[in-house]
């Protein structure tokens, strides 16, 4: 008797190599720097758990590079960067919310202009991420590694 599996199955493990595959191009070092030049103006209110706010920030910078690495088959048959983008705005747009959601929570910012421009860079954290991941897997479509 042959196992039957299903085609949701099969495209979730194939997600899940593409996945693996594209995160041993990063280094933890690359993640953490990235970190401190986005959010060092905001740091500082970080003292008390700097560890927990960095690990946040690093999970949302993975699943941001990963959502860019996912739609780069798009750029890589010729959709500019720019539409690719609006393809998937409304999950960048959740990633960029809960990061900043998860700063104003560990920072406990309620003033109105820090706040915003922590959301301007929050928008700038997740957007390089997106982009690096989106070049980095156009790459990998060009080179036939996908």
């Amino acid at each position: 008797m042959a196992v039957i599996t299903s085609l949701v199955e099969k495209r979730q493990e194939k997600q899940l190599r593409y996945e693996r595959k594209m995160l041993r191009e990063l280094s933890l070092e690359k993640l953490r720097a990235k970190v401190l030049e986005h959010f060092s103006p905001f740091y500082h209110m970080y003292r008390i758990f700097p560890s927990v706010v960095e690990e946040g920030c690093i999970d949302l910078a993975i699943e941001a590079y990963l959502l860019g690495a996912h739609y780069s088959r798009f750029g890589y048959y010729g959709e500019p960067a720019d539409s690719v983008r609006q393809r998937c705005a409304q999950e960048e747009k959740y990633l960029v919310d809960t990061l900043f959601d998860f700063l104003c929570f560990w920072g406990n910012i309620e003033d109105d202009i820090r706040g915003e421009s922590l959301y301007y860079a929050c928008e700038q954290y997740i957007g390089s991420w997106w982009t690096e991941g989106f070049e980095r897997g156009k790459k990998r479509h060009r080179l036939k590694l996908h």
